[in-house]
């Protein structure tokens, strides 16, 4: 793992779960006991639900816990934990808000109005709360509330370190809640604090908002740095960690994985290694899905697991293809070796991809993973500057696992000079070009093998067809020069192969 230090402790204290799997991966095992860390972030991005993980933990724990809200009522905490799915049994909650039924005489908790209390005083109220629960977990919501009875930066600040003394002795873990509502990032808070945590929501041009978490500090605990993707469903945050490929190597044999098409396979000196991947290049409708999935039938058929991931067709357009082609995908799937994953980008974060292929690959064992289409792939990314190194450290994860990656890229355009939306050939192992040509008023496909890093492979170009028993390659287009370009011109005897296999001169 790539690791961030903050600072250095003589002895390694027992860790306790923030309630959050992903946070606790990220952190490498969770949170340092009896410290204080604050959670930040602007309104809406999960500050309070993330907290009410944390506090359930130690209720599943047998912990005494306590949530102190000076933002939110107890019926709105109610509220939000009853759509997850969630039961408040075991988690107090003092509330120091006065809600609708401020004068009913019967109601427990004594309330409160922070805007008409000094510090001092509502304070003492947490405080002694506090020493009469003797919680093992204590969350405060929201500190803009104390910020604003304190009046000055100075006082906000003596009294939150009163607050973490305090909680110091008893044996206490706090996460305090901020919504970073002040003119500037609050910069003492975070020297107070043993561990800053910041949330953030995005909006972008079209589709769902995207959600993303970083660690700013953390004492004495190894981190995952950078930001890592979000989202909040029923069960609370799910955080996907930030994929670091040098943490997954595995040992695996580099055999060839054949494709099922002889002629195929003799074109590519034997088929793809396992642990590489290949890109697959052309114009739109050339082939290139029909080839991908040509790849996955195959280790199907030797019994290994396949996942495609289908950013730009729908899953019943691909199987209307499969029938076509005479391929029997249909029993694939039902067998279960392989996955059709249909994916949205408008409503997909990258590294909630990421972590379905690791998932796929880690829990389901696949073995051949296929992506059709990168440019698919590039809409679901907020900004494309760092779609290279996403996709850099993808290939490099399922390489170190001895997975084939197939990837498909549509160029722009049909016939003539084409250009493709982004330049992954020099992160490619293999690149499999497929083209228009046109010859006597036919339109026609070639194939050619233009890079492949392993073994031989043959330099020639090949005319292919689709037809009812799958693809289908005929004899090197000799005779013509201009192929790949989509101009071909005749040269010498013989011309191109026929749609039967056999050559004719023209």
């Amino acid at each position: 793992m790539t690791e961030q230090y903050e600072g250095e402790e003589l002895s390694n204290p027992p860790r306790i779960s923030s309630g959050v799997v992903g946070l606790d991966t990220i952190l490498d095992g969770g949170l340092d006991e009896n410290r204080l860390y604050l959670y930040e972030g602007l309104p809406g991005t999960g500050k309070t639900t993330i907290a009410l993980q944390f506090l359930l933990e130690g209720v599943r724990r047998g912990e005494r816990v306590l949530y102190v809200t000076l933002s939110e009522t107890e019926s709105e905490l109610q509220l939000v934990a009853r759509r997850h799915g969630w039961s408040l049994d075991g988690l107090s909650v003092f509330e120091l808000v006065p809600p609708e039924t401020t004068l009913d005489p019967d109601r427990e908790l004594t309330v409160f109005h922070p805007a008409e209390m000094e510090l001092n005083e509502t304070t003492k109220l947490i405080l002694d709360r506090v020493s009469e629960l003797n919680p093992k977990r204590v969350v405060i919501d929201s500190l803009s509330e104390l910020r604003l009875l304190a009046h000055s930066p100075l006082r906000y600040r003596r009294q939150v370190l009163a607050l973490k003394h305090f909680f110091a002795s008893r044996q206490c873990t706090v996460i305090l809640l901020d919504d970073l509502s002040s003119q500037q990032n609050d910069l003492q808070l975070h020297s107070i604090s043993h561990g800053v945590v910041l949330l953030e929501q995005i909006a972008i041009d079209y589709g769902t908002e995207r959600r993303r978490l970083r660690i700013v500090k953390m004492r004495g605990i190894k981190f995952r740095g950078g930001y890592h993707d979000f989202k909040i469903e029923r069960g609370g945050l799910h955080i996907f960690p930030r994929l670091i490929a040098a943490d997954h190597h595995q040992d695996f044999d580099q055999e060839y994985t054949p494709s099922g098409n002889k002629d195929l396979d003799q074109m590519l000196g034997g088929g793809f290694e396992r642990g590489t991947n290949a890109l697959f290049l052309g114009a739109a409708g050339v082939g290139k899905s029909s080839l991908a999935l040509t790849y996955a039938l195959a280790a199907a058929g030797r019994g290994e697991h396949a996942v495609v991931y289908a950013f730009d067709e729908g899953s019943g357009t691909l199987k209307a293809r499969a029938r076509n082609l005479g391929l029997d995908l249909q029993s694939r799937l039902d067998s279960g070796l392989i996955r059709l994953q249909q994916i949205d980008p408008a409503e997909l974060s990258p590294g909630e991809f990421t972590a379905n292929v690791q998932k796929s690959v880690e829990v389901d064992g696949a073995r051949i993973i296929v992506i059709d289409s990168l440019n698919g792939y590039m809409n679901a990314m907020p900004d494309e500057r760092f779609l290279i190194l996403q996709m850099h450290e993808l290939l490099t994860y399922l390489g170190q696992r001895g997975v084939l990656t197939i990837l498909v890229l549509a160029q722009n355009g049909l016939m003539g000079p084409l250009e493709a939306p982004l330049d992954l050939s020099y992160l490619s192992d293999s690149v499999v070009m497929l083209r228009y040509f046109e010859v006597d008023g036919a339109v026609r496909r070639a194939i050619s093998v233009v890079k492949k890093r392993s073994g031989k492979h043959e330099h020639s170009v090949r005319e292919f067809y689709l037809s009812d028993t799958g693809i289908q390659l005929g004899p090197p287009t000799r005779g013509f020069t201009g192929v790949l370009a989509g101009s071909p011109h005749f040269s010498a005897l013989p011309a191109v192969s026929s749609a039967d296999g056999s050559n004719s001169a023209k």
